[in-house]
């Protein structure tokens, strides 16, 4: 850490007491505990956390931080999984929950402009209500923020029709360390002038600067959606099923699949999911659009999964869908069920290459002794990797570990890639050079300090 500031003086506790009164200043450390960790439940104190409420708040501040060489780690509801919010070196976490405002909603020119602590599933049920969608539906959609989903370019299970955060993002409004204010992009949907230095912000994990405001792309709310839940006696035949439903020329919403040991999970949680008992397997498929279309299109997915080998069909609109969802939204917890303990990875590899993935990360939970769940996003080749064990056992959380990084290398060596969504953060930092060359890391330093010369923004992260 040298060249940071070592410890939070008196006089810094003064200046953030005073641009951040009250309770927006957090020094205690009991409230302090409470901002030392994020979904991955790494875990580092910072010396204070402030909750600004406007941009001329966050530009102070960061000009008084660049200035005493201040760690910042900016944070909003810390779902993220992999330890990114966690301030390892210290410094000062900001809040952006108190930054929460919907600006604007626009049917004619179908943007929405919201701030940074703004919950993803507001701003959509907000959008809905004027028939609008912003379709980025990530696992989170109901407590993430926007900030936060900006920040990690999050995903979901809609991706592999609308793609992730970044293809809905044109425009925001960003503080840079020094207190300069950059404001790229806007309300026009094409805009090819110059770098895209939008992109460069999202998926940035907090590390070029603080987000104010966000313009996103919306499109027209689809009439009506329909799901198929199918289940297939293995894992093969599931994910050939999968590849069938493409080649048919059918474009789902969302296309999630479960492999033995998920339905196993989901099953003790949910005893009357719609699955047949001899289901090793299985798919979950939204289409959307007009009832015309979308009827139309339930009927030709239904024919090539039967056509392709499952043994069960569950589908439905309205609330019969949200059952055969809820399925797919219980997994998480589920997984408890069938161990105390589990590191939630994620990868993501060429669809291709998604069969040998799975089988592979199976095969290394045998070798470690482990039961290694896989399911998530089949339309995109995204694999979340549950590695399930009981750390009151000698040896296996080190078992899960040694697992963990040898899926990283199986995803690797598949031409894929080490998170497909989840970052990199804490978890993760010590194989991004694996994946990435030396040249690569140092050009994105390079840029990392055009906006943030000396590194204040979220140290202690990856690159």
């Amino acid at each position: 850490m040298t060249g940071y500031a070592r410890k939070l003086t008196r006089a810094h506790r003064s200046f953030l007491r005073d641009l951040f009164p009250g309770e927006g200043c957090v020094l205690s450390p009991e409230e302090l505990a409470v901002f030392s960790a994020d979904a991955s439940r790494e875990r580092a104190m910072p010396w204070a956390v402030v909750r600004p409420e406007n941009e001329e708040q966050m530009q102070e501040f960061l000009r008084w931080a660049d200035a005493e060489r201040m760690p910042v780690y900016p944070r909003a509801r810390a779902t993220g999984r992999v330890g990114n919010a966690v301030p390892v070196h210290g410094g000062v976490v900001v809040s952006t929950l108190r930054m929460n405002r919907i600006l604007d909603i626009s049917p004619d020119d179908f943007v929405a402009v919201a701030q940074p602590g703004v919950v993803t599933g507001d701003l959509r049920a907000a959008c809905a209500a004027q028939d609008l969608l912003y379709p980025p539906d990530p696992a989170s959609v109901n407590y993430s923020t926007i900030g936060g989903n900006v920040s990690t370019c999050a995903g979901g299970m809609r991706a592999v029709k609308y793609g992730v955060t970044r293809d809905w993002v044109l425009g925001l409004r960003a503080v840079l360390p020094g207190g300069k204010i950059i404001a790229p992009g806007g309300r026009s949907h094409k805009n090819v002038v110059g770098l895209d230095l939008i992109r460069l912000f999202v998926g940035s994990a907090g590390k070029l600067g603080l987000l104010s405001e966000v313009t996103l792309k919306l499109v027209p709310l689809p009439e009506t959606t329909a799901s198929v839940l199918a289940g297939y006696p293995d894992l093969r035949s599931a994910l050939n099923g999968a590849g069938a439903v493409f080649r048919a020329g059918i474009l789902p919403a969302a296309c999630e699949f479960m492999d033995a040991g998920t339905i196993r999970a989901v099953r003790a949680v949910m005893p009357d999911v719609p699955l047949s008992p001899d289901c090793a397997a299985a798919l979950l498929f939204m289409v959307d659009g007009t009832e015309q279309g979308v009827a139309a299109e339930l009927e030709r997915l239904r024919s090539v999964a039967a056509e392709s080998g499952a043994v069960s069909l569950e589908s439905g609109q309205g609330e019969q869908e949200e059952i055969l969802w809820e399925a797919r939204r219980t997994i998480s917890p589920a997984a408890h069920h069938l161990a105390p303990n589990k590191l939630a990875e994620d990868i993501a590899v060429p669809r291709s290459r998604v069969p040998e993935a799975v089988e592979g990360c199976h095969a290394l939970g045998d070798r470690h002794g482990l039961t290694v769940m896989c399911f998530g996003h089949l339309g995109d080749g995204n694999i979340h990797v549950n590695i399930l064990h009981d750390a009151t056992i000698p040896g296996q959380t080190e078992s899960a570990h040694k697992a963990k990084e040898a899926v990283f290398r199986l995803a690797l060596s598949l031409g894929g890639t080490i998170s497909g969504e989840h970052g990199t953060g804490l978890t993760k930092k010590d194989f991004v050079v694996e994946q990435l060359p030396p040249e690569q890391i140092a050009l994105m330093q390079s840029i990392r300090r055009v906006f943030d010369p000396h590194v204040i923004m979220n140290p202690g992260k990856a690159f």
